[in-house]
Formats: structure tokens, C-alpha cells, sequence
């Protein structure tokens, strides 16, 4: 199995990884780690590589709203998508995987399970819009709340938080990971907190103009694979 195939199929796997009573994740080879159905354990991978490629194409109708700006700027982040199992997920961006403190962080009301099942399919895109008036001046990533759509169905809302310092701990714990995807044990920051499943790798950021950003995961080595884009769009 590719690197790119285990990085798709990264959150099939649900059972939790014997761990032991540590915060630092159980490693294993990334080529193994996600060949699983859901039954089996999950793997952890720890793969620094800092390689730029293009990302995959996106819906029509939002391929019309990069192309309305005439020079998008494009630049790399690491972003890292996480959550318990039984819980929502979050979506962080970092400049910098050494950094604590994320210039992005969005919960997200899309259970974690229902994530999974739109990844098996290859193609996960999360649009988050904005149409409230008075935030017509705000900058886009200071906005408290967004329509959320993951492949073009309704789903709830995204709301921009503070890292606590539970997040700040994770993100310090696989701040070594540019590439990878595992679980973080339960008891981790907190007495009785569930395990935290994340995937972890470089995504394409692309400003469009200052109603239109998104985000697009870079598949390792320039293989065909997991598509997932984030966009943020605010209409006026």
C-alpha cells in the first residue's frame, strides 16, 4: 500500500491501539498503517517531509470564484484534522508545525463517524459560508461562525475557537509529525478523556481575495488519493 493510499483511508479505522498509559502515540510505518477495515487496530505514523505539489481540482462552482480573482496567492500550511470518536470534529492551521498556537482553529459539527464514511469516497469537500451583514468588514479568519456544507449537503455550523490548553498540548505532542496519521491515547490532558484520532499533512492555502480563502490537502509524493479542500466564502 502507497503512502497516499494509507493517508486516504486514515479514519476507516475506529477500534482504538493498545496503549500504554503515556501521552506519546504508539508509532508504526505509514506503508502498514491503514491497511485495516474497521475492526482492526489503528496505526500511527510519524514521517517528516516537507515536499510542495499541487492540489486537487474543486467544484465547479467554486472553481468560478478562484478564477474571479486575478492573481490568488498560494502558500503552504500544515493542517491537522482531529477529534474524539465519539465526538466532532476540529480542523487546525499552523504556519509553523513547531508553533502551539494555530492561525486557524474550527470546531466543526460533523461527527467524527460521519467524516469517516464521506472519506471512504475519496472526496471530502467542506465549504463554510458566511452571509451575515455585519461581518462584511470582519477578516475572514476572525469570523465567530459559519454555514457549514460537506459535499453539498447542509450540515451544521463551524465556529472559530481559542486553542485551549488541552489543544496546545496535543499540538506540542505531534508537533515532530509533518505527515502522518494515528491516535493519541486516552487519558491524554485530562483524567478520563477519550482518544484523539487525527491526520496530519501539508495542505495548499489559496486567497482568492478577502471574501474567499481555502484550503487543500497535498497527497504525499504527487500520487492520486485522498482529495479533502476547506473553503471559507463570504458573500456581501
Amino acid at each position: 500500500m502507497t503512502r497516499s493510499d494509507a493517508l486516504r483511508r486514515l479514519l476507516r479505522c475506529l477500534s482504538p491501539t493498545t496503549a500504554n498509559s503515556t501521552i506519546s502515540p504508539t508509532k508504526k510505518r505509514l506503508s502498514t498503517s491503514l491497511r485495516n477495515d474497521l475492526d482492526d487496530p489503528i496505526a500511527i505514523t510519524n514521517q517528516d517531509q516537507d515536499k510542495d505539489s499541487q492540489d486537487s481540482t474543486t467544484t465547479t462552482d467554486l472553481e468560478t470564484t478562484i478564477s474571479a480573482s486575478a492573481r490568488p496567492s498560494r502558500s503552504m500550511v500544515i493542517g491537522t484534522i482531529f477529534g474524539q470518536r465519539k465526538g466532532h470534529v476540529w480542523f487546525c492551521i499552523q504556519h509553523d508545525r513547531l508553533s502551539t498556537k494555530p492561525s486557524l482553529l474550527l470546531e466543526l459539527s460533523i461527527p467524527t463517524h460521519q467524516l469517516v464514511q464521506e472519506m471512504r469516497c475519496g472526496i471530502v469537500r467542506i465549504a463554510l459560508e458566511c452571509d451575515l451583514s455585519e461581518l462584511s468588514s470582519c477578516p475572514l479568519h476572525s469570523i465567530p461562525i459559519w454555514t457549514m456544507y460537506c459535499n453539498g449537503r447542509k450540515i451544521g455550523f463551524a465556529t472559530k475557537r481559542k486553542a485551549s490548553r488541552h489543544n496546545r498540548l496535543m499540538l506540542k505532542t505531534i508537533q515532530s509529525t509533518t505527515v502522518g496519521a494515528g491516535v493519541i491515547p486516552s487519558g491524554f490532558g485530562s483524567l478520563g478523556s477519550e482518544e484523539i484520532m487525527y491526520m496530519r499533512t501539508n495542505y495548499e492555502h489559496v486567497v482568492g481575495n478577502a471574501d474567499f480563502e481555502s484550503f487543500h490537502l497535498v497527497n504525499p509524493d504527487e500520487c492520486s488519493g485522498q482529495e479533502l479542500s476547506v473553503f471559507l466564502m463570504r458573500s456581501r
